[in-house]
């Protein structure tokens, strides 16, 4: 029997707190009908013998002490089915594309289950995105948890779109008539703006991306509290279409930042100890709630793979966001700023990235046999690229040697062909590595230290820059 009490005491913020008679349970779902008859909902934050504080999805503006307060006994549920796929839903799960009222074949709580360690599978199979830089140096696995650490005024909206639009399992695309119909995107989206969310629509509808995706949007002038349910109604729905359906989903999350944001906002109404720079002490265990929903289940076909976006507050990665992100999740991607500035696109950094899993992702029988000697001689060719530019900065190109040239050379060549595709280019992963050979043959046999022999024999061939330097020595 659903209880209704007129005992609104304070609204503070996006927080209401009303007394009761009896203890309600903790996230049960709340009706609060307005004086002028219009029904809000909200969440039960935090429960006592006497009172209740209340988070309002909608807003406590109109609420006023004269409002009535109706628990019904249950937690908020995600309607699910299968048919949610090309559907556009607010952040609150409600649809807002103008299509059908969702009919589900189950409702489920949106907090989860953690997956039991023990039936884990260990992620190793590859997905492509399309993307040179993380396919070839950052490898993305099934069941992965790799962060876009990225800033404001970034690209990374359009890194997103490019990987939610490209995105493709190899193998179930080749056994496919229906153009890879066991992958789904779900891509949900945080106190983003209008103009961001128009664009995010565009694109999906534009490329058809959107028959394979189910897009959850939450908007920078909805209340930040429905912030905070978005992230868990997608996993929710991830969940459902991977480990009931089979799907192989790709979990799109942008912007964390603006997750956390609300988090503190809602702190500071409730008036806790707030942790560092402000953020709620919990705000990693929430945090790994989130993150920890990907995953691969032993003897189940579906998988869910994460990527959570983020914008590092004035480009720091020690800021507690990206810092904690860090710790939870297994890698990152950096957007750079510089690369961005020299019209690179993307402009993902491939230095201080790092994919954990990528060395159990590829290589022979996974992605190819030379892809992670191809990874590993770039990285260190680039790497040391980068730092004789510094000295270039002192001492100038001259007297550099015709070797130190050919690295600098590399560096800039690695950017521009490389890195450089455009986010409209979708490169598969054999065009990816044959475009590394094609840049590692600028240097002489010798040089190649990092890759067996045998590549080189096979894969190798000799480039113009190379042929100079030996013939120099």
């Amino acid at each position: 029997m659903q209880k209704e009490y007129q005992t609104i005491t304070e609204i503070s913020g996006p927080l209401v707190f009303a007394e009761v008679d009896e203890p309600v349970g903790y996230d049960e779902i709340v009706e609060i009908e307005t004086p002028e008859g219009e029904t809000r909902r909200g969440q039960v934050l935090e429960s006592t013998s006497e009172f209740v504080a209340i988070q309002v999805f909608e807003g406590t503006e109109g609420i006023d002490r004269n409002s009535s307060v109706r628990f019904l006994g249950e937690t908020m549920q995600m309607k699910l089915t299968e048919d949610l796929l090309g559907r556009v839903l607010s952040g609150t799960g409600e649809p807002i594309d103008g299509g059908p009222e969702i009919e589900p074949d189950e409702e489920r709580p949106i907090v989860g289950e953690a997956i039991n360690p023990y039936s884990r599978e260990y992620p190793e199979e590859f997905i492509q995105t399309g993307v040179s830089a993380i396919d070839g140096m950052n490898t993305l696995v099934r069941g992965q948890k790799l962060p876009i650490f990225s800033a404001s005024g970034l690209p990374h909206s359009d890194l997103a779109l490019q990987i939610a639009r490209q995105a493709t399992v190899p193998e179930e695309e080749e056994g496919d008539d229906d153009e890879g119909s066991e992958f789904a995107v779900i891509f949900g989206a945080m106190g983003i703006t209008q103009e961001e969310a128009n664009e995010f629509m565009d694109d999906f509808e534009r490329t058809g991306a959107l028959e394979r995706s189910v897009v959850f949007m939450n908007l920078a002038d909805d209340p930040a509290v429905e912030r905070t349910v978005t992230p868990r109604l997608a996993l929710t729905t991830a969940e459902y279409l991977a480990f009931d359906k089979g799907y192989h989903v790709l979990v799109i999350l942008t912007d964390m930042t603006n997750y956390c944001e609300a988090l503190r906002e809602i702190g500071a109404a409730r008036e806790e100890v707030p942790g560092r720079r402000g953020y709620p002490g919990y705000m990693y265990t929430d945090l790994a709630q989130l993150y920890e929903r990907a995953g691969r289940i032993e003897g189940n076909e579906g998988s869910v793979t994460q990527i959570p976006i983020l914008t590092m507050p004035g480009d720091d990665d020690t800021h507690p966001i990206p810092d904690l992100t860090g710790y939870i999740t297994e890698g990152q991607i950096y957007v750079d700023r510089d690369l961005n500035s020299q019209g690179i696109e993307p402009p993902v950094n491939v230095l201080p990235s790092l994919s954990r899993l990528m060395d159990d992702g590829i290589g022979e029988g996974l992605t190819r046999e030379d892809h992670g000697d191809i990874s590993n001689q770039m990285y260190a060719a680039y790497a040391e690229g980068e730092d004789l530019r510094d000295l270039v900065n002192i001492v100038g190109r001259e007297a550099l040697s015709e070797r130190d040239n050919l690295y600098l050379d590399f560096a800039d060549r690695f950017e521009e062909e490389f890195v450089q595709q455009g986010f409209e280019t979708n490169r598969d992963l054999e065009e990816t590595l044959d475009l590394g050979w094609e840049l590692l043959s600028m240097f002489p046999k010798e040089e190649l230290n990092r890759v067996d022999e045998e590549l080189i024999e096979e894969h190798y061939v000799e480039g113009e820059s190379a042929e100079a330097v030996e013939a120099e020595e």
